[in-house]
C-alpha cells in the first residue's frame, strides 16, 4: 500500500503542544480513518517538535497541504524520521480506560506491546488501564506500545500524560 507523508513544522517545542496541535488539525481537516498523525523530535541547533501526517492518498496529500500552508507551518513532503510517536492512528479511539492486549493488537493501528523489564510479550488477557493516553511508537517499522507493570498484574502504557517535571519540588 502506498502511503503519502507531510512533515509539519510549527516551531514548537514541547509534546503535549504537538499533540493538541495534531487533535486540531485532524478535526479541521476531517481526515478520514487510516491517517497518522505522529511526533517527531528533532535535535541540532534549534531543538523542537515536528509534526508528520500519513495519508492514504495523493488527493488527500494535496489537500491537507493546502489547507495547512495558510497556517503558516513550514510543510513539506516525507517524515523527518522512521522513528515517529503516534498520537492520531486507527483504532486510537477504542483504546479508552482498561484493555486487554488482545484488543489493543487486534483493534488498533499497534502491532505489538512491550514491557519495560520483561522478555518477550505480555499474554494477551492481560489487562492495560490506558490512562485514554496511549502513544505507541514507530520502531523498525511497527507501531510498538511500551507498557510498565502497574498494581494487580496490570500494565499501564510507559508515557503518562502529565509528567511530574524533573525537580518539580526545587
Amino acid at each position: 500500500m502506498t502511503t503519502y507523508v507531510l512533515t509539519v513544522d510549527p516551531d514548537i517545542r514541547d509534546l503535549r503542544t504537538a499533540d493538541h496541535l495534531l487533535h486540531t488539525l485532524a478535526a479541521e481537516l476531517a481526515f478520514p480513518e487510516g491517517v497518522f498523525g505522529c511526533t517527531h523530535l528533532v535535535r541540532g541547533d534549534r531543538p523542537r517538535v515536528a509534526l508528520s501526517l500519513t495519508l492514504p492518498s495523493e488527493p488527500l496529500l494535496r489537500t491537507a497541504q493546502e489547507r495547512l500552508t495558510p497556517h503558516g507551518h513550514k510543510i513539506s513532503r516525507g517524515a523527518p524520521d522512521a522513528m515517529g510517536r503516534a498520537v492520531i492512528y486507527p483504532g486510537v479511539a477504542t483504546l479508552t480506560g482498561t484493555v486487554t492486549i488482545a484488543d489493543v493488537v487486534s483493534g488498533s493501528a499497534i502491532d505489538r506491546v512491550t514491557v519495560l523489564g520483561t522478555p518477550g510479550q505480555p499474554a494477551p488477557d492481560t489487562a492495560l488501564v490506558t490512562g485514554d493516553h496511549v502513544r505507541p511508537q514507530w520502531q523498525n517499522g511497527e507501531l510498538v506500545l511500551t507498557a510498565m507493570p502497574a498494581v494487580g498484574g496490570t500494565l499501564v502504557p510507559f508515557e503518562v500524560p502529565d509528567p511530574t517535571p524533573c525537580c518539580a519540588d526545587h
